[in-house]
């Protein structure tokens, strides 16, 4: 029996995290086409979340993927502004430190996606390898 006051999680979302699921799955394809293997999406840590951890060659790779139907106030990837950098990089040490701490290369890739809304498709997807160093006062 289905009471009409009780809906799917699915229901519950809201646009906005909608459409940043769906340029979610949208960068992940992208990424594969470009030589990303996805390891994990959406990591949690006590932090925050990374929306995509992937290899790339030799890099162990952290993503953020920003969503945008337009780019009428600024581009996708000026969201990612300092705290949510130093969020990130906390993530990424969790992360490393789950790994048992391997000596391995690692950056900050950020994917930019614009997504009409009712689009099928995007307009327009891009990545930014190295988008931004291990914030400060972090080293690894």
């Amino acid at each position: 029996m289905f009471f009409g006051w009780l809906k799917r999680k699915e229901d519950r979302r809201t646009t906005r995290q909608i459409l940043g699921a769906r340029g979610e799955k949208a960068a992940a394809k992208h990424l594969r086409r470009h030589g990303y293997k996805i390891l994990l999406r959406n990591f949690h840590s006590r932090k925050a979340e990374v929306d995509i951890v992937a290899r790339h060659k030799d890099w162990l790779v952290f993503v953020e993927v920003k969503t945008r139907e337009t780019e009428q106030f600024g581009l996708p990837s000026e969201a990612v502004q300092r705290e949510k950098q130093l969020n990130l990089s906390k993530a990424a040490l969790d992360y490393l430190r789950m790994l048992g701490n391997p000596r391995i290369h690692f950056r900050f890739d950020i994917v930019e996606v614009v997504l009409q809304k009712g689009a099928r498709r995007p307009d327009d997807i891009r990545i930014i390898q190295n988008a931004f160093d291990l914030s400060e006062p972090f080293i690894y």
